[in-house]
């Protein structure tokens, strides 16, 4: 078992480096040519968090060969799942000055849901980031599992799922802010949300989870679990024939990876400031899928750098271009599944087998090769 591979090492040197220059350029006096402002910050945070999320995806899809289209649901509802402990530390500095959130005022509420006990506490809270997205992965993927739906079937009752709950997140009754969701946050465990060092420090939470998802996730890949989740993936009926009880393997994988989308969307929320019910959208979480397969699935590394080359580009494209982000997005598609089959992680490995290659038919044409 090889779990710090070449290509580990150089994700993590750069992700290392990358980390501790953004986070101590951020400090530098804001005239300085060479200081990251804080919305920068911020935004290269959430890259890291969706980054996260698309190797959860990666190691469902590119490992097991599960094509989920819910993921998007996870994340959200860890976002949400910590967006409760942000509401609870607002206090009475809200509009209403209440210690009930600003919503649950307006729609005439007296008191917190029972639900709601407990979040003010920060560690209960993360318990919740794990547990909610990790509760509904399980339940739904016994049920899933254990009537062997697989392939298209499950990716559509997996994205069926995330609409629903989207739909009922929209709704002023269940209790998480309806329409608007969870926004204008003050403070984490005392410390105030909007200053450049909570800025530099959520960033540098976000990095420190991401690496951690990876080195999980390649720690699976690379044991005898990975082996198993390879033979699923590639020749499903004769796994379970030899004697495995795939449904637990899939529903272990599948409840691991929601619990990873949690975290990312626990992070996520602090830094973008907001959580609402279009984060269990459909399209989003259709647009990592698509991000984990133009970054190269099956790799983990690939599904970061499509996460990060996908939203910058979305990031930069729907500023100059509001209505043609998407027109970009699905050619950018087309081109890479025609042209790069294995994502943009695989152009890499073409040009390296083209350099040696060369450098092979060089040395067969000289004289001391002949």
């Amino acid at each position: 078992m090889k779990m710090v591979d070449r290509s580990t090492r150089i994700f993590l040197i750069i992700t290392v480096t990358f980390t501790v220059l953004v986070a101590s350029l951020s400090f530098l006096p804001q005239e300085s040519f060479f200081s990251v402002g804080q919305l920068t910050v911020a935004v290269l945070g959430k890259y890291l968090c969706l980054a996260t999320l698309a190797i959860s995806i990666d190691l469902v899809w590119g490992y097991m060969g599960i094509l989920t289209l819910g993921h998007g649901a996870f994340f959200a509802l860890g976002g949400y799942a910590f967006g409760m402990y942000l509401m609870r530390q607002i206090g009475d500095r809200g509009v209403y000055v209440s210690e009930l959130p600003d919503f649950m005022v307006f729609i005439g509420w007296e008191k917190f849901p029972w639900y709601w006990q407990g979040t003010e506490f920060f560690l209960y809270a993360l318990v919740l980031v794990f547990l909610a997205p990790g509760l509904l992965a399980f339940l739904f993927g016994w049920t899933a599992f254990r009537s062997r739906v697989s392939g298209v079937y499950f990716s559509i009752i997996s994205q069926a799922m995330t609409y629903a709950l989207m739909l009922a997140f929209f709704l002023n009754a269940l209790g998480f802010g309806g329409n608007n969701g969870f926004t204008d946050f003050k403070s984490i465990l005392g410390f105030d949300i909007k200053t450049r060092g909570m800025a530099a420090t959520l960033f540098c939470l976000s990095s420190a989870a991401m690496m951690g998802t990876y080195l999980l996730c390649r720690y699976i890949a690379s044991s005898r679990l990975g082996l198993v989740l390879m033979a699923v993936r590639d020749n499903e009926d004769r796994v379970r024939f030899i004697g495995y009880r795939v449904e637990r393997v899939k529903l272990f994988i599948f409840t691991l990876s929601a619990m990873l989308a949690g975290l990312a969307g626990a992070l996520y929320v602090p830094q973008t400031g907001i959580i609402n019910p279009n984060s269990f959208a459909p399209l989003f979480s259709i647009e990592m899928v698509i991000c984990v397969a133009l970054g190269g699935r099956g790799r983990l590394y690939g599904a970061v750098i499509g996460a990060v080359l996908v939203n910058y580009l979305k990031t930069s494209l729907t500023n100059l271009f509001p209505n043609a982000w998407l027109f970009v997005f699905g050619l950018l598609f087309v081109v890479v599944t025609v042209f790069l089959p294995d994502g943009v992680a695989g152009l890499f490995g073409q040009i390296k087998n083209f350099v040696k290659g060369r450098l092979h038919e060089r040395t067969q044409d000289s004289p001391l090769g002949r």
